[in-house]
C-alpha cells in the first residue's frame, strides 16, 4: 500500500480554499494527472457524489471510480477510489493559527495496487512520483486561489 501525504499553505482563509474545491468538476484545473472529470451520480457535491476520473500519470492511464465519502465544509473532503489502483484520499483544510486568511491544505492518500503492477512494490515505485505530481498540483492550486482564478461566480444584486 503506497501512503502518500502532501501540503501546502495558501493565502486564503478555511473558506474560500473549500469554495475552490467543493466543485469537483474544477479539479482537472489544477490536476496535471487528471484529464477529465464524469458524474455518474446526479450530484455533484456533497457524501455520496461519484465520479469517473481519467487519470494519466506519464505512459500510464486509468479510469478511477471514486465516490465522496466525507464532506465536512470548510474543512474535510473524502473520496473512495475504486478502480484499477483502490484505496481513499482525503483533503484537509486547517487554519494557520494567529494568520488571517491563511489555510494549509492537506491532501493524504492510501492506496492499493493489483498484483499484475507489482502490488505493494508497485505502490512503493509509484509513491515518490505520486508525491512530486501532487505537490505541484497543490502548488498549481495555491496558484489559482491566490490569484482568484477559482473564486466562485458572484451572485447576481438584488
Amino acid at each position: 500500500m503506497a501512503r502518500i501525504r502532501v501540503s501546502k499553505r495558501m493565502k486564503a482563509s478555511p473558506e474560500h480554499l473549500w469554495a475552490a474545491i467543493e466543485d469537483i468538476s474544477t479539479h482537472v484545473r489544477w490536476m496535471t494527472d487528471a484529464e477529465s472529470i464524469t458524474f455518474t451520480s446526479a450530484q455533484h457535491a456533497g457524501r455520496g457524489t461519484a465520479f469517473e476520473c481519467l487519470t494519466r500519470v506519464g505512459p500510464f492511464a486509468t479510469l478511477d471510480r471514486m465516490e465522496v465519502t466525507t464532506w465536512d465544509p470548510p474543512t474535510t473532503m473524502g473520496v473512495l477510489h475504486d478502480g484499477l489502483v483502490s484505496g481513499v484520499g482525503v483533503f484537509r483544510i486547517r487554519r494557520r493559527p494567529l494568520r488571517r486568511n491563511r489555510s494549509r491544505l492537506v491532501w493524504s492518500e492510501r492506496l492499493r495496487f493489483p498484483w499484475w503492477m507489482g502490488g505493494a512494490l508497485g505502490a512503493w515505485a509509484a509513491a515518490p512520483v505520486l508525491y512530486l505530481v501532487w505537490r505541484s498540483n497543490l502548488g498549481r492550486l495555491a496558484d489559482l486561489v491566490e490569484s482568484g482564478a477559482l473564486d466562485p461566480p458572484a451572485l447576481p444584486p438584488g
